[in-house]
């Protein structure tokens, strides 16, 4: 009996631009990854159009997030790196999916109650169902891990109550057809045809804030620009964002402790400590009684250090649209042969006359 085989699965929305908590959180994991594990990863644009987008406005932020997915440092010779609407069978399953996932668990998503708002009545189908299809671009290869930030712990809960239901409700075809894999459920041993997905937890990934409310997570939809870190900014736009950043009054604490209750200080100390790649000890160790108007120089330039060679290499790539098309075109002739591979066996498993 086979066991499936490890494969990351992971997307970023092309949606406004990339910053550093993208990088951060997302990307430079990414690039980690691929060296220890099988890879797959997409620019997730049929997600973006469950809220309205610009066209053209799209076609470029997808360019994009796959330049600053190459300039990061991701292989898209050794990993599989696509847009995915070029993959009809993530739409497909999502389908398939649609009819097995349940309302009520749709409706308890915290992301579709915070995008709807109090208008839920007017939010498109796309966004309540969007948990389905994301559980589709995850399963149509049957990957094993997922790599998650807090805001995605549950849609990747969702996608293994949708696996297991299916794999539940079509039990005997699975094994009618020789398609199980042999799996543990809890501390059950059983046959399946989709993994149930695990969370890949790599560390904590730093939760980045707005460089202007440390209450606030860094976000592409920020009216100000000084708000967040954009990977597309120079060397002199990085360090004038950092001294404009807000903080209070007091010195850095020298032990970890001493930050709470001030949001903009932990703000500065946790970037700090994820583009040192150590911990908010290590730092305070090192700045603990220092006043901000020390502190804010050395991490300018430690942003500058660390973001400016990617910021400089995505602009590069970016230059060159023809060569950012045959990636997600090779990509996703790539991509597309697993997900066709999976798919004919999900129409024989569900009984879908098909190639």
């Amino acid at each position: 009996m086979s066991s499936f085989k490890p494969l990351v699965f992971s997307g970023v929305q092309p949606t406004g631009n990339l910053h550093l908590g993208n990088y951060l959180g997302a990307i430079r994991r990414f690039v980690q990854l691929q060296d220890s594990h099988d890879c797959i990863y997409c620019v997730v644009d049929l997600h973006a159009i469950t809220v309205w987008q610009d066209p053209a406005e799209l076609l470029r932020a997808t360019r994009e997030v796959t330049a600053a997915f190459l300039a990061a440092g991701i292989d898209a010779r050794k990993n599989i790196v696509f847009n995915q609407s070029r993959v009809v069978q993530h739409a497909e399953l999502a389908w398939i999916f649609n009819c097995v996932a349940r309302m009520g668990w749709l409706s308890r998503m915290t992301q579709f109650k915070e995008k709807a708002g109090k208008d839920r009545e007017n939010a498109s189908v796309g966004l309540f169902a969007y948990p389905n299809l994301m559980a589709a671009d995850i399963l149509v290869y049957r990957a094993t891990h997922v790599p998650v930030g807090d805001d995605q712990k549950q849609h990747l809960e969702l996608a293994r109550d949708i696996a297991q239901k299916f794999n539940n409700d079509y039990s005997e075809r699975i094994a009618e057809l020789g398609a199980g894999v042999e799996m543990m459920v809890g501390e059950e041993r059983v046959n399946g045809f989709f993994p149930l997905t695990e969370p890949l937890i790599e560390g904590p990934a730093p939760r980045v804030m707005s460089l202007r409310d440390g209450s606030k997570k860094m976000s592409k939809s920020d009216a100000s620009d000084l708000s967040r870190i954009n990977l597309t900014d120079d060397a002199e736009t990085i360090s004038r964002k950092i001294r404009k950043a807000k903080t209070d009054p007091e010195g850095l604490p020298s032990e970890a402790e001493g930050l709470k209750g001030r949001p903009e200080a932990e703000n500065l100390v946790v970037l700090y400590a994820a583009l040192a790649e150590t911990s908010k000890e290590s730092v305070l160790d090192e700045f603990g009684g220092r006043q901000f108007s020390e502190f804010k120089p050395a991490l300018a330039d430690l942003a500058v250090e660390k973001l400016a060679p990617v910021a400089g290499e995505m602009r590069r790539i970016s230059a060159d649209q023809a060569y950012v098309d045959s990636v997600l075109r090779d990509g996703g002739e790539r991509a597309g042969v697993r997900a066709e591979s999976t798919m004919k066996v999900v129409r024989e498993i569900v009984g879908l006359l098909g190639g």
